[in-house]
Formats: C-alpha cells, sequence, structure tokens
C-alpha cells in the first residue's frame, strides 16, 4: 500500500466528492479517482460507494477511518516538530566594507529576515578592526583574500573598475579621450596613507610625478568630487554608475576578486549557513553591475 493515498482516501471523506477533494488536495478530479482505486485494490476492500450525490463510505472504509485519521495526525505532528527544529534562529555578525555594505547587502537583507523571522544580523563595516580569529565576526565578506588558517574561504565574484567623471567634465576635456596620457586631466585621488591601493598605485604611474588636483581618504569623497566636476577619478563601476558618471574607454585592469570569508568552526552553523547562502545569491545577482558589464552592454 502506497501511503501517500491515505490524504487523498481522508479528502474524499471530508470532502464527499472526487471535485471538492481534487480541489482540496490541488490534483485533478482523474487523479483522485486513480489514487482511491490503487487504495482499494492493495487492500482488497471497497472504501467507497458510488453515488449520483457523491461518495459514501462503505462498512470496510468506516473500519479504516480512525486509523487514517490517527496515521494523519501522527504526520502532522511529525512536520510541525522537523519545522520547528530546522527554524534558523540566532545572531549573526558580517564584517564587510562599507562600498559592499551599503549599496549591495543591506538593501537584499529584507528577503532573507521574511524567510526566518528569528534571525538577526549585525553589519560591521570598521573592518580594520574586525578579526574573525578573535570571533569579532562569524563570516566577512573581503576584497583582499586573507592568509590565516582556520578559515574558509570562497570567491563570490569580481568588482570591476573604472576611470570615471561627470558628464559635463567629460564634455570639456581637451585630450582626446583615447589618449591615456591624461596630461590635461585633473586629477581626484587618495592619500598617502592609501598608497598601497591598486587605483592609487595605478595614478601614481600615469600622473609621472605631477600631483593629483585632491585626494581625499574615502570613495564617497570621490564621488562627490567627480559629480561637482572636479576631475576624473578611479571607482567601482557599479558605484559609478549609480552617481550618474561617465566612463573614459580605458581599460585600467585593477578589478578584484571578491572573498566570502567563515570561521571554520561556524562553517556547519545553519544560521550561518542561511546567510551565506544568501550572500552568495545576492552578489551572483549583482555580477553585471559589479562587473560594469550592464553599462559596456
Amino acid at each position: 500500500m502506497n501511503w501517500d493515498d491515505m490524504p487523498v482516501f481522508l479528502a474524499v471523506v471530508r470532502s464527499g466528492t472526487l471535485t471538492d477533494a481534487a480541489s482540496r488536495l490541488g490534483m485533478g478530479v482523474a487523479t483522485v479517482s486513480r489514487r482511491i482505486e490503487r487504495l482499494e485494490q492493495a487492500l482488497g476492500v471497497p472504501l467507497f460507494a458510488r453515488h449520483q450525490t457523491g461518495y459514501k463510505l462503505t462498512d470496510e472504509g468506516q473500519a479504516l477511518l480512525p486509523r487514517a485519521e490517527a496515521l494523519d495526525d501522527a504526520m502532522r505532528g511529525f512536520q510541525s516538530n522537523v519545522e520547528t527544529e530546522t527554524k534558523v534562529t540566532g545572531h549573526v555578525r558580517l564584517a564587510t566594507a562599507e562600498n559592499l555594505a551599503n549599496p549591495i547587502i543591506i538593501p537584499a537583507i529584507v528577503p532573507l529576515l521574511d524567510r526566518h523571522p528569528n534571525l538577526t544580523l549585525e553589519v560591521m563595516t570598521d573592518v580594520a578592526t574586525v578579526n574573525l580569529h578573535r570571533r569579532d565576526a562569524d563570516l566577512a565578506v573581503r576584497m583582499v583574500r586573507p592568509t590565516q588558517a582556520n578559515v574558509s574561504v570562497r570567491r563570490i565574484g569580481t568588482i570591476g573598475f573604472g576611470l570615471y567623471g561627470s558628464v559635463p567634465y567629460m564634455a570639456s576635456r581637451l585630450e582626446n579621450p583615447e589618449d591615456a596620457t591624461f596630461a590635461n586631466d585633473r586629477m581626484i585621488g587618495w592619500t598617502e596613507r592609501h598608497n598601497m591601493l591598486p587605483a592609487a598605485q595605478w595614478m601614481e604611474r600615469v600622473l609621472r610625478g605631477r600631483a593629483p588636483a585632491l585626494l581625499t581618504t574615502t570613495l564617497s569623497a570621490q564621488i562627490a568630487a567627480a559629480k561637482a566636476d572636479l576631475g576624473l577619478t578611479i571607482l567601482p563601476h557599479f558605484m559609478a554608475q549609480q552617481a550618474g558618471l561617465q566612463r573614459v574607454p580605458v581599460d585600467l585592469g585593477l578589478d578584484q576578486p571578491i572573498w566570502l570569508v567563515v570561521h571554520s568552526d561556524l562553517a556547519a552553523s545553519r544560521r550561518v549557513r542561511v546567510v551565506v547562502d544568501h550572500l552568495v545569491e545576492t552578489f551572483e545577482q549583482e555580477r553585471a553591475n559589479l562587473t560594469g558589464a550592464t553599462q559596456q552592454g
């Protein structure tokens, strides 16, 4: 006997007709009829008497009813217990850069919390002071691959960079847009304590000793300067596009991988796994924006 036929039996008992039972179960009438016939054949007795007004239980069907209802109650109780035991609860701490948190990660949190209302998140953007080994955070999204042990690392995307300026500034440039010397351009760069950044090193090579017109310590300041028509700056594609800036057609070769880092002791934690899966899905959905493919297309 196929135990999956028991809910069909109960649906016919409770509704009295194949049509109503099929509607309850989300099945076709023919499927419900076949399932009842299969159950009767397995038991070797008729369970229903077919009348024009509907299906009525036979004596054999009436004898089966209490057992079918007990089985149904047991299955519902088991399902409820499983759902309770597998419910995701707890607090997860995520460390990442503000430039990834604000435009990408935080706007995508709502669906995660809708699916897991007992889950809470803490997003820490002061990554310079966050250390997974001290358990300051449970997981991190970073653009520099960690070298420490006792963490699992997974690449979840690539962030592309380009050289950008405002539409008015781009229209007023004196040099040929294809000229890679940028001799007549004002540049917006990084302060000396950020000279280890690939963007800062690229700009230093291009300027050849010439000082940038403006030095800043944040990408948000560079975006503000570019929007104010001050000059050209190196920005992640997705941030520049959101700011309405225009790209200089030059390949900088500065694209960077995005790494998802999880403390190894927490890799099997259900609360951490659901956040990990959600982050992987989020960055996959944002892949075209992050690499700049949407602007190129």
